[in-house]
């Protein structure tokens, strides 16, 4: 089966798709690779993961025996708390790529805004120069942090990934990357299980319309959004399923609905927790 999944431009003029696998917590080697070679017969191109997934090689050795060219692929990765500075980040950047088997990344991300991310993005700013990595941002970086970052460097993200779902839309901080040409991208977009979204009325009303799933339902939000969604599944019939979402379109009028059903529900951690920041920055 493929599904025709449509790629937006980022400010760099760098293609990305608007929906790929997530794997984060999928920590078998088995699983990684079945979920990452499911993913891409299913038509998929982009696989997001981190250093701090363990399963960097896993995904590196799926795509080196998925035979698809190189050039047809968008490859994520993060540089974690503990590779702070800039020949840290450098050095970290390198064993990320020989994990993964190859020359260069589509998107590196910053983590997390840990104390030292300026001095990590100019190691980056210095790495996208050399076209070692073809688009460069940040992850759960809040307008604050984007705003210091700016202030002191020469390349603005083209890319924040954030925790967003429709109990956590991320309002305020959508409009700001709108605004400032930033890529919203949504990790967690289906709530991670938690918090009941998918027994959720609003959505379960909504599936049953269009004769959808409620992930489905949530994950044409996150499209109609203009967001990047890079939802995680181990199971075929669900990655199959989740890219099965350009078949239907939601209303302005249902798009309304999801808006206020809105808890400001964050389930991971606070960017702003500069404890657990710095308590990461000794763990890889």
């Amino acid at each position: 089966m493929m599904n025709q999944i449509p790629s937006v431009l980022l400010a760099n003029g760098k293609s990305m798709p608007q929906l790929g696998l997530g794997v984060f917590k999928v920590n078998q080697a088995s699983d990684v690779k079945q979920a990452v070679k499911w993913a891409l017969e299913a038509g998929y191109r982009s696989i997001d993961t981190a250093m701090i997934y363990h399963n960097e090689q896993w995904v590196g050795e799926a795509i080196a025996e998925s035979g698809i060219p190189r050039e047809e692929l968008f490859i994520t990765s993060k540089l974690w708390n503990a590779d702070r500075g800039y020949d840290q980040t450098k050095r970290a950047f390198q064993e990320t790529l020989n994990r993964l088997q190859l020359d260069y990344l589509d998107l590196y991300l910053i983590h997390w805004p840990a104390p030292g991310y300026v001095e990590s993005w100019q190691a980056m700013e210095e790495l996208y120069g050399l076209d070692k990595i073809k688009a460069i941002g940040v992850s759960n970086f809040e307008i604050s942090h984007l705003k210091n970052l700016m202030a002191q460097t020469a390349i603005k993200p083209m890319v924040d990934q954030v925790e967003t779902h429709p109990y956590f839309q991320q309002k305020a901080l959508h409009q700001f990357l709108k605004e400032n040409d930033i890529f919203h991208e949504a990790w967690g977009p289906l709530g991670q299980g938690q918090a009941n979204l998918l027994q959720d009325a609003v959505l379960n009303e909504l599936a049953e319309k269009h004769q959808k799933t409620v992930a489905q339902i949530i994950i044409r939000w996150h499209i109609q959004r203009d967001e990047i969604v890079i939802p995680k599944s181990i199971h075929q019939n669900r990655i199959i399923e989740n890219a099965n979402v350009f078949d239907f379109k939601l209303t302005a009028e249902e798009m309304n609905q999801i808006a206020v059903i809105d808890k400001n529900q964050r389930h991971s951690h606070d960017p702003n927790d500069i404890d657990w920041l710095k308590g990461t920055m000794t763990t890889h």
